[in-house]
């Protein structure tokens, strides 16, 4: 059973990760995920300090607050500064972990939040840590009740309003044309991405995280141009390197959300050798009729 856990876990962070990450992808704003969740850690630090406990709902709230002010810099940096997407992220993710690094060492030294809940995770520990009521009724996994929630709300929010999403993300001058604001859309698309962050890096890890939301993503996309086979695919190889992660791990007795990032990998790798060979086969002309 703990094993099943760990493995649905590792699932529903694939499927939320790479349903979210195909609009990044399609965004060219892939590593927006790596800056959240490293700038989360300052929301986490004033969270923590206010309610002095790590499994606090406010934990969540805090990190999800600062994942969406990261987003509003990163989009001000481009818009007013000019500057390229990929170095508004490089700023504003450093600077926001920076100060983080600082409040932690000086507010929050003995509590280890900087390693525990932003950069490494332990899926392994997801079967041991139920939510229990105040009755003391277990609940079950609270990494396994929580991202069935965020999955729910990503579904409940881009099921709706596909269409939106899909040309924001393709042409955002025709969707505002047409009355679509593409503003709106995307600081829905990344609070969405912030949630799932947050969600996720506490049992996962961001390391995870980061590789849910873009390989298997970039994986799907060397093989579809179709938006919604590229979602399907997409959650497909997130699920299969969940699968053959948790037990190649097991197997060689190490790191389970390191293995599963590694066969996320391994996945692009086969795809993208499988495209260039069929790229590279030639085309045989038909034999000429002798009619």
């Amino acid at each position: 059973m703990n094993d099943l856990i760990i493995i649905v876990t590792g699932s529903l962070v694939a499927i939320c990760c790479g349903i979210l990450g195909c609009f990044l992808i399609l965004r060219k704003m892939a590593m927006v995920s790596d800056a959240i969740s490293h700038a989360v850690l300052p929301g986490i630090v004033i969270a923590f300090m206010l309610g002095s406990d790590l499994d606090s709902i406010w934990m969540l709230v805090g990190a999800g607050l600062v994942g969406v002010f990261t987003t509003f810099l990163i989009e001000f940096f481009h818009r007013q500064g000019k500057l390229q997407t990929d170095a508004s992220i490089g700023v504003t993710f450093t600077w926001l972990f920076a100060i983080g690094v600082i409040m932690v060492s000086y507010y929050a030294g003995d509590a280890h939040i900087d390693q525990d809940c932003v950069l490494y995770g332990e899926i392994a520990y997801v079967p041991i840590d139920p939510i229990i009521t105040d009755s003391g009724s277990v609940l079950g996994p609270k990494a396994l009740i929580v991202l069935s929630i965020v999955l729910l709300v990503i579904l409940a929010v881009i099921l709706p309003f596909y269409k939106e999403f899909f040309l924001t993300s393709f042409d955002p001058a025709y969707a505002a044309a047409i009355g679509i604001s593409a503003t709106i859309w995307h600081y829905l698309l990344m609070s969405l991405v912030s949630i799932t962050t947050v969600a996720s890096f506490e049992s996962v890890g961001a390391i995870l995280v980061v590789a849910f939301l873009i390989v298997p993503p970039a994986t799907a996309y060397l093989i579809t141009t179709r938006l919604h086979h590229m979602i399907g695919l997409s959650c497909v190889f997130g699920i299969l390197a969940a699968i053959l992660g948790y037990y190649i791990a097991y197997w060689i007795d190490g790191s389970i959300a390191g293995a599963m990032a590694t066969v996320a990998g391994l996945n692009f790798g086969f795809v993208f050798g499988w495209t260039q060979i069929k790229k590279a086969r030639p085309v045989t002309s038909p034999p000429i009729s002798q009619d």
